[in-house]
């Protein structure tokens, strides 16, 4: 069964559509581990500050079916399906990886290629799983986050 990380994160209302949705993801996928939750600036436009954290997961689910799930929660939280790239959201559900799988496809590109370019994918991912190996880089991701500019994107932990 393959390992899955998640990034959630929200900039409207976040900590109510953040707990909403790990409610339904908890319905839809049973039990997973959990990052704290972190404050951060908005990246690639000016707007609210968002909300940010990570799931992982095992699953017997393929991967288009975590894909619709996740969009599935996207849209019980108030996320239009085709809405706009940098602009203010109610949730947006990022797959980071799945297992070790590397693919690109136009719904998705594994590993998620900014994982290793934000703070608030790279971060919480390392709090959960420092030890994962990173399927194309060969590092862990331990080893990725101490090698970050963390002062670059701050995080501060957001009581959750």
């Amino acid at each position: 069964m393959p390992d899955v990380y998640v990034a959630a994160g929200s900039n409207i209302n976040p900590l109510v559509n953040l707990r909403t949705a790990l409610t339904a993801l908890k319905r839809r996928i049973g039990s997973f581990r959990q990052s704290r939750a972190y404050r951060n600036a908005s990246q690639g436009f000016e707007g609210p500050e968002f909300v940010n954290l990570v799931i992982g997961f095992e699953t017997e689910l393929t991967l288009t079916e975590v894909l619709s799930i996740l969009q599935a929660v996207e849209a019980l939280c108030g996320r239009p399906r085709k809405a706009p790239r940098f602009a203010p959201r109610s949730l947006d559900l990022d797959l980071l990886l799945y297992g070790e799988m590397v693919c690109a496809t136009p719904a998705v590109t594994l590993p998620r290629p900014d994982l290793v370019k934000r703070a608030y994918m790279l971060g919480p991912l390392a709090e959960i799983a420092p030890e994962l190996v990173h399927p194309t880089l060969k590092q862990s991701i331990g080893e990725l986050w101490r090698g970050f500019d963390q002062a670059a994107q701050p995080l501060a932990p957001v009581e959750f």
